[in-house]
């Protein structure tokens, strides 16, 4: 957790002297969403159903399983689909860029490789998200465009915003820099559902919020060998081999993912929090066994020793959510065929 995340958390009271930069940007925010409302700022889609997967407050929420989700439920349905990301942290400098299997995490980013490699759908990354947008769905046929993060990038327009949220809810409550938000709660009332990445079975609701709302959990099963990935083991089957262990992780809320292994019956001795997109070296990992996330895994496969280990997730959310997604769909595809509002 960085300095400014840890005043966030703990509301303290220097930061005070960031509010008024939390003004100018509320101001700026307004203006801005305002224009592209009005139309004096362009705002344009390519011809595909295009849903927005983001939030309203910075760090990791938990968007890329639920992205990642969403893309296995439409390819159930024989729809095809693509993912749309800005690739952040990466060095790709030509875009719009689809991501190959030669890719690696530090030219296209650690979370379009991931989706990539976990779902084989075609993955753009694009910082000028209409361009990449009308590639997935001109050049590539998609008539699905999920894009992963965005919700604040009005320069596309959708047809479906889902926010991720976690236990962190939206912090503080105020805007950037003094607390994490980046729009105000009043915008989840203007989204189409809330998904909140929870650990117990719960259901959570947000007071003063009238939009669906959904629990999302991350399962997990098995451990993975990075250098190997046909290598699989239970969790009962790692902890006969391993004694001890420790874990790594360079995402969002690493804090969460410990609890995680924890709550799984896996002991770890030395848990080590790096910053979101951590670039990892091999002087970064411990010699003895080590666990990691997915998406730090895609980062450190070229130079994993033999006992590194990711844990995948799966999120698992009630059918009640992918049936408002399936029609939100085909409501799009009835008004593209000139059909009448409602399915």
């Amino acid at each position: 957790m960085t300095k400014i995340e840890q005043a966030w958390h703990s509301n303290a009271s220097w930061l005070w002297f960031l509010w008024p930069l939390s003004i100018l940007f509320a101001l700026i925010s307004a203006c801005r969403r305002a224009l592209y409302r009005s139309g004096l700022l362009n705002s344009s889609k390519p011809k595909a159903f295009v849903l927005v997967v983001g939030n309203i407050s910075v760090g990791g929420n938990g968007k890329t399983p639920l992205v990642i989700a969403l893309v296995e439920f439409f390819l159930s349905r024989n729809v095809k689909v693509g993912v749309l990301s800005r690739g952040y942290g990466g060095a790709q400098s030509a875009f719009p860029h689809q991501v190959t299997d030669a890719d690696s995490a530090k030219l296209v980013g650690d979370e379009p490789k991931l989706i990539a490699a976990r779902t084989g759908v075609p993955v753009v990354i694009d910082p000028v998200r209409k361009r990449g947008a009308d590639y997935l769905a001109g050049k590539l046929q998609c008539q699905v465009i999920i894009c992963d993060d965005g919700l604040q990038h009005y320069a596309l327009s959708r047809d479906m915003e889902i926010v991720v949220m976690d236990e962190r809810r939206y912090g503080n409550g105020r805007l950037l820099p003094m607390g994490p938000l980046r729009e105000g709660v009043w915008r989840l009332n203007t989204v189409h559902s809330i998904v909140h990445n929870v650990s117990g079975s719960t259901q959570p609701a947000l007071p003063g919020v009238v939009v669906p709302q959904y629990a999302m959990q991350l399962i997990s099963s098995e451990l993975v060998n990075v250098r190997n990935p046909a290598v699989k083991l239970s969790v009962a089957e790692f902890l006969d081999r391993y004694s001890e262990c420790s874990a790594i992780a360079g995402i969002g809320n690493p804090e969460r993912f410990f609890h995680h292994l924890n709550a799984l019956g896996l002991t770890v001795e030395h848990p080590t929090a790096f910053a979101d997109h951590h670039s990892f070296t091999a002087q970064d990992l411990p010699g003895s066994a080590v666990i990691m996330t997915e998406k730090d895994a895609v980062k450190i496969q070229l130079f994993a020793h033999q006992d590194c280990w990711y844990l995948p997730v799966t999120a698992q959310l009630n059918p009640s959510f992918y049936r408002q997604v399936f029609t939100a769909y085909e409501h799009y595809n009835n008004q593209q065929e000139g059909q009448p509002h409602g399915v």
